[in-house]
């Protein structure tokens, strides 16, 4: 398969699982609902947080990758992260 394609599949995984781990983060450990506990995050400063612990479930990915050797799409997934780990930066500083 070409190289570009399997980088932007790995990203595209990659931004995906961040959002289930966001979201699973979210459904398992907060009392309120999702619209709610992102609501509470943007007033209380918590957004990049939310973010980080989503980031998780790309450990998984990112090494899952890895082990069936598609270096290529691993390396989406660890674009994806940095992205987020950007992303959390930008809310840590503004």
């Amino acid at each position: 398969m070409n190289t570009k394609k399997e980088l932007i599949i790995g990203f595209i995984v990659g931004v995906i699982a961040n959002t289930i781990g966001t979201l699973a983060y979210i459904l398992l450990f907060s009392d309120f609902g999702i619209a709610d506990t992102f609501e509470a995050a943007i007033q209380h400063g918590h957004v990049g947080s939310l973010l980080a612990l989503g980031a998780i479930l790309n450990l998984v990915v990112f090494f899952g990758f890895l082990k069936i050797r598609r270096d290529q799409r691993a390396k989406g997934v660890l674009i994806a992260t940095l992205l987020t780990a950007l992303v959390i930066l930008y809310y840590k500083v503004f």
